[in-house]
């Protein structure tokens, strides 16, 4: 083991995400060194040349930069606990799953010890990572992202969206809204379709037709949004809402699940109530920030 050693960049946290991430820098062409609770995981990685630290402090100390990758805040605050001096001067990029306030917290922590910070969020399967398909979203330090982009950009497509540490996860989890709603709406689909025999194959191109078209109108409707500003060039919010009652409607008869249909509906009598009844769909943008300006 070792407890000091020259190498690009540190790795702690070694499961499936981590040994991916260590893996693909590994074929990057750079010198590792890996840390992990159970030193087991990090076997196959020694075998292709990998370094391993015998404590949390002599693997942040064996590299200019260390990248974390652990299940959550709470392990990796747990993880790093001994270090202190250690990150002096270092680079810390933290890609384990959190929210934005967890992000800028870590943020202050790691400088408060002197380091650079970069937090970020993994948009991407183990097996993508090290491929253009593995999107890695970062916020943070610009001169530190700009300094390691080589080492960052062996993780994958690295993207850089600001110096507020809370913008990758901020970005991580309107991404997460984003999947999670396609594809309960695609279910929602997939269960109505079901009732007359149609199998999720057969609708899915369809969906897929379905899905693309309503991208094609997100930037006009970012424009809406970002005026304020709703003309209703294409469809008001009455009519949206009408063809809402149709959807639940039609679920409850054929005893589909009607709770998504009836939330679409819900937002959108709100609007209607507060008087955006001819405007343009974007406008429910109104429903979301209201909690926002509440607080």
């Amino acid at each position: 083991m070792a407890s000091s050693t020259d190498s690009d960049v540190t790795i702690i946290g070694l499961g499936l995400m981590g040994r991916a991430l260590a893996d693909s820098l590994l074929t990057a062409g750079h010198q590792i060194t890996v840390w992990n609770r159970t030193a087991a995981k990090a076997e196959d990685l020694l075998a292709q040349g990998a370094l391993l630290a015998d404590s949390v402090n002599s693997a942040v100390s064996a590299s200019p930069v260390t990248i974390t990758c652990v299940t959550d805040d709470q392990s990796l605050r747990q993880a790093l606990a001994p270090v202190h001096d250690e990150l002096d001067g270092r680079l810390l990029v933290n890609l384990t799953s959190g929210d934005s306030a967890q992000a800028r917290a870590m943020a202050r922590w790691a400088e408060q010890r002197g380091a650079h910070y970069l937090d970020g969020a993994i948009m991407a399967v183990p097996p993508a990572i090290g491929t253009p398909e593995a999107v890695i979203l970062l916020s943070g330090s610009t001169t530190a992202f700009e300094t390691h982009q080589s080492i960052l950009d062996g993780l994958g497509t690295a993207t850089f969206l600001g110096e507020d540490h809370g913008l990758a996860a901020l970005y991580d989890v309107a991404g997460l809204s984003m999947m999670w709603g396609v594809l309960n709406a695609w279910l929602q689909g997939v269960a109505l379709l079901g009732t007359a025999g149609v199998d999720a194959s057969t609708y899915t191109p369809f969906a897929v037709q379905m899905a693309e078209g309503t991208v094609g109108w997100l930037a006009g409707y970012a424009d809406q949004v970002d005026s304020g500003a709703y003309p209703a060039d294409d469809a008001t919010l009455a009519t949206h809402a009408g063809a809402m009652a149709h959807l639940i409607q039609e679920s409850e008869r054929l005893g589909v699940n009607a709770e998504l249909p009836k939330l679409f509906k819900a937002l959108a009598d709100r609007a209607i109530t507060a008087g955006q009844a001819e405007e343009s769909y974007p406008a429910l943008v109104e429903q979301f920030t209201q909690a926002s300006r509440a607080s």
